[in-house]
Parts: structure tokens; C-alpha cells; sequence
């Protein structure tokens, strides 16, 4: 070992850490145990030592061929002449002249130990390269902290007519991800592209920025929407734009991927419209890194595992499932990793697979899942009603052993909310684990963990949990990462996405992220389970509204998809936007004020709306409690078009902030439905069914009680009728049946007729995609 005066870096508060590398290890080998450390940030230097034997053929031959050689050492050497070229300078200099050191790798034989005095290095020359660290930690710590980020913004030459979105997508040049991703700070080794337009972003820069102070937290809702949507991923994207490109300050877009779903769908693509989008929206709207993928292949692993665990233990002996759980491999039994953490939870201490008693045999090796108590479902990412109820197990192979079961949308399952709620890789792997399955003939819950599957999923998830970078038309930076419906599921992208962008952009900054659907729906998840998970807090609530939704609110005809708007949409009608003011956005501000934010109202302008129309609603909203209300044409001029909204944003940002939640955790799982129910849908009560009532006293009786809850419910009214507009009274809200995601956390009651997998309709997107097989462009995304 090379001895160096640690009690010296000690006092200083610097990490020595001393490598120490066989004698026989080979240049490329030292090479590369360097490159790793230069690679991690909490390293700040490196001192490598090399004894007399490496000056091997490769670097003898270097020193012949050049022209100055420098030595560093304490005492002065002599270099013999047939190592040098003819008229070779020899500079010899003190040791001292080193840089930076904090790490010391030693690349002698560990059984080799050399005195720190007899080769020079001593109190003065460690002091000398401890005062080196220092400076270069400092230097590091400066660059860390927060500052205005020095970046390009993509200019934009708006259009009139606005063209596709398509269009305006691809006539802009996205900027190398890798060049964005050190615009807002981030080192090269903290990504992982993905082609030049994305990139993963690694956890591992939560725990370097762990001391930056957050930025401000914004979250984007709005009021009940049309089947049309009113353009919320629009003003988040356009919001941005305006921040960072134009007032110059940093912030950060958090959005949910898109499902494959409505892109094929109604809907279309959600990377925002005209001239507020994420680039490149074909990318974005359809595999993007893969994560809907893994969650698929991980979700149809568990439905996989639980019906053949099921077979095989209605067909076998306890023995014969015995012997094949715990195969002897090259004559030796012996239980894995998860399986001994199964024995630990049946209160089994034994290690060895020979001293287990008949009994614990039967335990250990049956789960006893009772086919109908089976609530884990397989997934596709695909609108196809025709696999609502589907029978399983049909083949003669499977022996009769038939059960009815169901597929429900990816973006449903409750991978997806795990992947949307955990802070980690660790927590992850735990959350997987527990996710519970079904149940026991005897009344006990099965968990992922039971059914031995957890680290396989835990591996199928590894790179899902990455937030992926991606930009807007102005070149700002965007996290894309999770995507669950807020309709059937909490409907937010991922916390770990926030916070990570809540670290970039530094206490100045800002973050905007978007809850799905109407505030009822999506902004309710977001307070009562997203903010319970992470720990954050909103400053500011910005409410989207559109005159086209207000009118149908206060008492327009019906908005469908794919049909042409009533002319009472298309023409000026004050009585009409004032009815749903007076309506529905006055009671979506007070669902916001619930929870004690303050609000904004954004108003994403068409170009059908009248200066009167724009004027009323922003004098309504006020009126009703919004802090301001502002008209937003960002979707004809981009970030410039939501300056206004930007200025609000911010002024906001200011104001004295009373988060509370509507219910404590310990609240009994009936009462918070009921308050959930008649708080913020206004209904009378709710009404359990035999069913659900069933549920919640068994999950009362497992434990589950203190879960939050996320309501499965239309989004296209407060209440549970979609055709009930405005803000419905006189109803009760039909519970239909509660399920529980342990796993993610929160127990989710369904109302009315609710599905989880949604149906294709008579005319889909799909009619419309194409592809140029010799341009490989893509035409028709929206």
C-alpha cells in the first residue's frame, strides 16, 4: 500500500480512498479503472502511482519519440540516454506540481508496501495536493449551484394559417439532445441517448444536486372537458416556451407519454398543437424510449405467472412441485434469494431445502389462488373492446382448467402507477413485490413477491424508470416519463420527473406539469396521492379553460368527435359562455381552493372566439376567486402568445400558499369516498353496491385502509353521467366495485359503468396515418 498521511486529508473533510491493483494488471485495466472514476461526480481528483514496471515497451516508446520529457518527483533521476531521441529536452520538477487530488490509486502488488518517506511524498507535498482538491471540489461545488441557464432557444417564424401540427413539427430543427442536456446542466455521463433527439436521464443525479434548493412547482388542470380536450399539454408547453425562451428564466415541461391507445383512437397524439409542441412529435406521440412496452411485457409476465402457478398446482403432488420449485443442481438444493424471503414471511427459518417438514413443504409450495378472486388483469396498448371479457385456458394442454378474465388498457395497469409514484429503483422493486394479485381459498392476499416474479419485473422495469429528455419547438427542456389515464387511474406523469427537474432549474425556476383531465379528476390524484407520495408542494394551480367548452357547460349542444361543431360553437353566444363561467369553471376554482392553492385561469384561445367572449370569461373567472385570467394564443404564436400567462405565473408564485389535503390518510376508506364525492363532485352521497362494500370490509380487514383514494370515473361530467354538463346536483354517486393497488398505494373505487379498456370508435385516427416507404416520413398524427 502507498502509506500518505490520511489523518491529514481527514481534517480537512476529504474522502481518501486508496486502490490498490494487482501487479500483474495490465495498462488497459488501469486505463479503465480511471475512466470509471472520472466518470463519478463525487470523485475530484486522482493520484495514480506507478512503480518502475510499467514503464513497459508502450510507454518507452512514447519518451523515444518525444521531445520533452518532464519528471515529477522529489528527488532528481537520471533517464538513461538510449531512452531519449537526440536533442530531447529533460525537465525534472517536484512532485507538488501536481493537480487535484482526492482519490489515490496505488498500481503496485498489494503485497508490496512503499514508505510515503523514502519516496518523497511527505506532510508538505499531501498538504500541497490536499490544497489542489480543495480548490477543485470548490470549483466543482460553484458550477452545481444555481444559475440562468445559458441556452439557445430555436426561433420560430409562425405561419397564418397555422399549419398541421405535423407540419410545424417537422419544419423545425430540434437541437442535439446531448446539447440541450448540457445547456441545463447535466453531465455527459448522466445520460443515456436515444437517437439524436431523446435521452434517458439517470437517478443518479438526484443525489448530486440533493442540496439544491427546488424551484417552483406549477401544475396545469382544467375544467370538464369536450370529447375534444381543451388543449392543456398545449398551454403546459406553451407556458414553458414562454419562461424559459423569452423571460429567460429555467424552467421544466413534465409531461405523461402517450398512450398507443388515442392515438389510434379519438383523440390523437398528445405532444401539444401548433406552435406549442414537443419535437419530434412522431416520436413522442408513439414508442418513444419504450417504457409502455416494458410495462406491458412486466404486467402480462405476472397474468402469465399467476395462471400457470395456478395449473400447476391443481396437477401436481406437493412433492412434485417441491422437487421443481427447489431443483438440485449438480446435487446440491438450495433456495433462492426470493424464495427464502417467502419461507421468512410463512415464519420459516430453515435455509436448508432437506429440513423442511411436511408441512412447511405444503406452504411454501402452494399459494392456493382462488381462480375467482384473480383481480390481476393483462394489458395491451391497444383500444379493443372485444377483450372487456375474455375466457383463458381454452387448449387442450391446459387441462380444462378454464377461468373468464379481462384485458385492461397498459396505461391501466398498476405497474404503470408504480412507475408513476416511486422515488427509486429500491422503492420500486419493493412497490412491485407487493402488488397483490388476487387471493387465497383461505381469504389471504397473493402478492407479485409470492408468486417468486418481483426482481424479474424489477429488471424489466430498470430503464422505465429513467425520466426521458426531450424539447419544445423553442429548444426548453422536457421530461416525458409515465402515463396513466386520470380517468381510470391517478392520471399524472411520474414524480421522480418533477423532482429531478425541480433540482435543474433551482430555486428561481420553474416546473409545469399537467394533471389529466378536468381538476375534479386529474388535479384531485395530483393533491390527494401524488403530493401524500412525494412530498411536494404546488405554488400554483393554472385552470384551462376554452370558450368551447364553457358554452356546452352552459348549455350548448352536444360536442361529439369526428362530427362538425353546432354553429352555436362557431358564432359569438355570451349567454352560453356565461352559463358555464357561472358553472363549471366557477366550481373547478373551488375545487382548487380546497386544497389551498392559488389559481390562474388560462384561456386557450381559437380562432373562432370574439374579443367579447375572451373579455367575459376573464372577468367571470376573477370574479369566481382565480387569482388572474389571461388569454393564451400560444398555439398561433408560440411562447410569445403566453407571455401574459407567464407574467401571471409568476406573480402567483408569490402569493401566500395553504396546502392541505381533503382527508387524512387515517380517514375510514368509506368516508373518504363520500367526502371525495360530495366535496368535489358535489354529489347528494354515494351508493356502495353488495360488491364493493364486500371489497372495502376486506381490505379493512388486510390492512389497507390508510391507502388513498383514486376514483374511477368519467371525465366528461362531475358527476358519473357523462351527458350531465355544468355542475350536476341532485345525484348519488354508484359505487360499483373498489379494487386495491397495493403496490402503487391507493385503493380505486369504480363508478357507474367505468371501463378500463376503451372501445375503438366508427371512424378511428388510424384511417388517416400513413407512411412514405421511400421518405419514410409518417403523415396524418395530430
Amino acid at each position: 500500500m502507498f502509506n500518505f498521511p490520511e489523518y491529514l486529508f481527514l481534517q480537512v473533510g476529504l474522502n481518501l480512498t486508496q486502490i490498490c491493483l494487482p501487479r500483474e494488471c495490465t495498462e488497459d485495466e488501469i486505463i479503465e479503472e480511471v475512466l470509471k472514476l472520472n466518470q463519478d461526480p463525487r470523485v475530484h481528483g486522482v493520484y495514480l502511482h506507478l512503480p518502475p514496471v510499467f514503464l513497459t515497451g508502450r510507454v518507452l516508446n512514447t519518451v523515444m519519440r518525444a521531445d520533452a520529457v518532464v519528471l515529477l518527483g522529489a528527488e532528481r533521476m537520471d533517464i538513461p540516454p538510449t531512452w531519449l531521441r537526440p536533442g530531447a529536452s529533460v525537465i525534472h520538477c517536484g512532485s507538488a506540481f501536481l493537480t487535484g487530488t482526492t482519490i489515490l490509486i496505488t498500481c503496485v502488488s498489494d503485497e508490496c508496501e512503499v514508505d510515503a518517506s523514502s519516496s518523497g511524498v511527505g506532510a508538505l507535498t499531501a498538504v500541497l495536493r490536499m490544497q489542489n482538491v480543495v480548490q477543485s471540489s470548490s470549483r466543482w461545488a460553484q458550477q452545481q449551484q444555481y444559475r440562468p441557464w445559458i441556452l439557445r432557444s430555436l426561433k420560430l417564424q409562425p405561419l397564418s394559417p397555422v399549419p398541421r401540427d405535423i407540419e410545424i413539427s417537422r419544419a423545425q430543427t430540434p437541437k442535439a439532445i446531448d446539447q440541450l442536456a448540457q445547456e441545463i446542466g447535466l453531465l455527459q455521463e448522466e445520460t443515456e441517448a436515444y437517437g439524436r433527439t431523446k435521452a434517458k436521464v439517470r437517478l443518479s443525479l438526484l443525489d448530486r444536486l440533493r442540496e439544491q434548493p427546488d424551484g417552483k412547482y406549477v401544475l396545469v388542470a382544467g375544467i370538464t372537458p369536450t370529447p375534444l380536450g381543451e388543449g392543456k399539454s398545449t398551454v403546459t408547453i406553451g407556458l414553458v416556451q414562454a419562461l424559459t425562451a423569452h423571460l429567460k428564466l429555467n424552467s421544466f415541461a413534465c409531461l405523461r407519454q402517450p398512450s398507443q391507445g388515442p392515438t389510434f383512437g379519438v383523440k390523437g397524439g398528445a405532444a401539444g398543437g401548433g406552435y406549442a409542441q414537443v419535437i419530434p412529435m412522431e416520436e413522442f406521440n408513439l414508442h418513444l424510449t419504450g417504457d409502455i412496452h416494458a410495462i406491458s411485457a412486466a404486467n402480462n409476465l405476472v397474468a402469465a405467472a399467476i395462471d400457470a402457478r395456478m395449473l400447476h398446482e391443481a396437477t401436481q403432488t406437493d412433492k412434485a412441485l417441491y422437487s421443481r420449485l427447489v431443483p438440485s443442481v449438480n446435487g446440491v438444493r438450495c433456495f433462492s434469494p426470493i424464495q427464502v424471503a417467502r419461507l421468512r414471511r410463512l415464519g420459516i427459518n430453515e435455509t436448508d431445502p432437506s429440513a423442511l417438514t411436511p408441512q412447511e413443504v405444503s406452504s411454501f409450495v402452494r399459494l392456493d389462488l382462488d381462480p375467482a378472486k384473480v383481480t390481476w388483469q393483462r394489458v395491451v396498448d391497444t383500444n379493443d373492446r372485444f377483450l372487456r371479457k375474455i375466457t383463458v385456458g381454452q387448449a387442450n394442454t391446459e387441462k380444462g382448467h378454464m377461468r373468464e378474465t379481462q384485458f385492461d388498457i397498459a396505461v391501466a395497469s398498476e405497474i404503470m402507477a408504480i412507475l408513476a409514484l416511486t422515488d427509486g429503483l429500491g422503492d420500486m422493486k419493493t412497490r412491485l413485490g407487493r402488488m397483490v394479485v388476487g387471493s387465497s381459498r383461505s381469504g389471504q392476499p397473493v402478492t407479485a413477491e409470492d408468486l417468486g416474479v418481483s426482481g424479474a419485473l424489477a429488471v424489466l422495469m430498470k430503464d422505465a424508470i429513467k425520466p426521458t429528455l426531450m424539447q419544445t419547438l423553442e429548444g426548453t427542456p422536457v421530461f416525458v416519463h409515465a402515463g396513466p389515464f386520470a380517468n381510470i387511474a391517478h392520471g399524472n406523469s411520474s414524480v421522480l420527473a418533477d423532482k429531478l427537474a425541480l433540482k435543474l432549474v433551482g430555486e428561481d425556476g420553474f416546473v409545469v406539469t399537467e394533471a389529466g383531465f378536468g381538476a375534479d379528476i386529474g388535479m384531485e390524484k395530483f393533491f390527494n396521492i401524488k403530493c401524500r407520495s412525494s412530498g411536494l408542494r404546488p405554488n400554483v394551480v393554472v385552470l384551462v379553460a376554452t370558450v368551447r367548452a364553457l358554452k356546452m357547460h352552459g348549455g350548448g349542444p352536444n360536442v361529439s368527435a369526428g362530427s362538425p361543431l353546432p354553429k352555436e360553437y362557431i358564432n359569438e353566444n355570451l349567454s352560453l359562455v356565461a352559463g358555464g363561467c357561472s358553472t363549471n369553471l366557477k366550481k373547478q376554482i373551488e375545487i382548487a381552493h380546497l386544497f389551498g392553492v392559488p389559481v390562474v385561469v388560462a384561456l386557450n384561445v381559437f380562432k373562432t372566439d370574439t374579443q367579447a367572449e375572451i373579455d367575459l370569461v376573464c372577468r367571470i373567472a376573477k370574479e369566481s376567486g382565480a387569482s388572474d385570467a389571461v388569454p393564451c394564443h400560444h398555439w398561433a404564436l408560440g411562447g410569445r402568445g403566453s407571455l401574459d400567462l407567464a407574467q401571471a405565473v409568476k406573480r402567483a408564485s408569490n402569493q401566500p400558499n395553504h396546502f392541505q389535503f381533503l382527508y387524512n390518510q387515517e380517514t375510514p376508506i368509506v368516508e373518504k369516498i363520500r367526502m371525495i364525492a360530495q366535496k368535489v363532485y358535489g354529489a347528494d352521497d354515494i351508493k356502495l353496491s353488495v360488491e364493493a362494500q364486500a371489497k372495502i370490509d376486506y381490505y379493512n380487514q388486510q390492512g389497507y385502509g390508510n391507502l388513498p383514494i383514486c376514483m374511477a370515473k368519467t371525465h366528461l361530467s362531475l358527476s358519473h353521467m357523462p351527458e350531465l354538463k355544468g355542475v350536476p346536483t341532485g345525484f348519488t354517486l354508484p359505487i360499483r366495485d373498489v379494487r386495491a393497488s397495493v403496490g402503487a398505494g391507493f385503493i380505486y373505487p369504480l363508478v357507474g359503468t367505468m371501463s378500463t379498456m376503451p372501445g375503438l370508435p366508427t371512424r378511428p385516427c388510424f384511417y388517416d396515418i400513413d407512411l412514405d416507404p421511400v421518405t419514410e416520413e409518417i403523415s396524418g398524427l395530430f
